[in-house]
């Protein structure tokens, strides 16, 4: 009867965290797509990602004339536009809303929501690199990519960090005396 009482209990805690957890992805994600057309969502896509990708491009193959108009990687022989929804900012908040109700601590907490959009931001310049080099040599394989391949990448990505920070920062049981 007792083990029915602890086996009941842990599973309405873990029921409870994640009703918090996907309130929380909600709530970030509303108020993100709130942000359309605002001053913040053209900082974000144009100076903070389109940017930085066509300084990389341009590096990584200066043979290649981009620019950044906007949310365009502009180039002759074709280019891209980044809109809402390719900036990585979903999956930052996926990781943000689990590390919220993860068994860590505050600072653990801020530490991996920050280290974790850094490290989703960098895969998300990458994914933005192979599709506007596969934009230009493959259509299907920038479809494959774009609609596919590169949003489940990004998600493994964030969710392995996740898992590996948790791993790291775990909360060490409390010393008795």
């Amino acid at each position: 009867m007792k083990k029915d009482l602890q086996d009941d209990t842990g599973l309405r805690s873990y029921l409870a965290l994640m009703v918090i957890f996907v309130s929380l992805l909600v709530l970030m994600q509303f108020g993100w797509s709130n942000v359309r057309g605002t001053e913040l969502e053209r900082i974000f896509i144009d100076e903070i990602t389109v940017k930085p990708a066509a300084w990389l491009i341009a590096h990584i193959t200066p043979g290649i004339p981009v620019h950044a108009i906007g949310s365009h990687l502009n180039a002759p022989g074709g280019g891209i536009n980044i809109l809402n929804g390719c900036d990585g900012m979903d999956v930052v908040l996926l990781l943000a809303a689990a590390m919220l109700v993860a068994p860590i601590t505050i600072y653990q907490r801020v530490a991996g929501i920050l280290t974790g959009s850094i490290l989703v931001y960098l895969c998300n310049q990458l994914r933005i690199l192979a599709l506007f080099y596969s934009y230009r040599t493959d259509k299907s394989l920038f479809s494959l990519l774009h609609g596919t391949i590169a949003p489940i990448l990004l998600i493994v990505i964030a969710a392995a960090f996740f898992v590996l920070w948790l791993a790291c920062n775990k909360r060490s049981p409390a010393v008795s005396a």
